[in-house]
């Protein structure tokens, strides 16, 4: 069973020319403080389908709600002013890996490598960027878990997400696929700073 939108969801009177289904996908677009995602993730995470989904976000675009641009689509100042409410029911996060990052590990590089990407049984989703750090968030491929790594300085928190799915041990084994990706961009990036260092130090060597 794939996730849906939620019927129950309402939505204040807006003055664009949106339907109710339209308001229930910014609704939660809002309520995942999503700034950037993918037309692919969101359409795992809502259960609609393509052509669904592609005319909502084809009628978001031309409001100026949400533009399209190489990264998938991002919102716009304008989803502010609609006022939407909260979905009657938050899905709670339930904590997968904690842990601390190297200090020699450049955040936004990190980032770099991991937006955007698929690997294993997720599927990305899009990403957050709030005063609690970045949140970067995939979904798996039958839509049933969201996994949510968020990194704020050198703190990283993998969390899960059950949409329909409550299989603990497929958020653990979709968190440590995470966790092995985000260990060899670690690793690279430390490799290629040592390397960086010893060339310019026999640079300057033989200079």
């Amino acid at each position: 069973m794939l996730p849906v939108l939620n019927d129950n969801w309402q939505s204040q009177p807006i003055d664009y020319s949106l339907n109710e289904r339209d308001a229930n996908l910014l609704a939660l677009i809002e309520t995942e403080d999503l700034t950037t995602f993918s037309f692919d993730g969101l359409k795992r995470r809502t259960g609609l389908h393509s052509e669904t989904l592609s005319r909502i976000l084809t009628r978001l675009e031309q409001e100026g709600i949400i533009k399209k641009d190489h990264e998938g689509y991002k919102v716009t100042p304008k989803i502010t002013e609609l006022k939407l409410k909260r979905p009657y029911k938050e899905i709670s996060l339930t904590p997968l890996i904690q842990t601390y990052l190297p200090s020699d590990i450049l955040t936004q590089q990190l980032i770099l490598h991991l937006r955007g990407k698929w690997f294993g049984m997720l599927r990305w989703l899009g990403i957050t960027e709030n005063n609690q750090g970045i949140t970067l968030k995939w979904v798996t491929e039958d839509g049933g878990i969201q996994i949510s790594a968020n990194i704020q300085s050198s703190t990283l928190n993998i969390e899960g997400k059950f949409l329909t799915n409550n299989n603990l041990d497929i958020a653990l084994k979709a968190a440590y696929q995470l966790m092995s990706l985000i260990s060899k961009v670690c690793v690279n990036s430390r490799a290629v700073r040592s390397m960086a260092r010893s060339v310019n130090y026999l640079d300057n060597y033989f200079s």
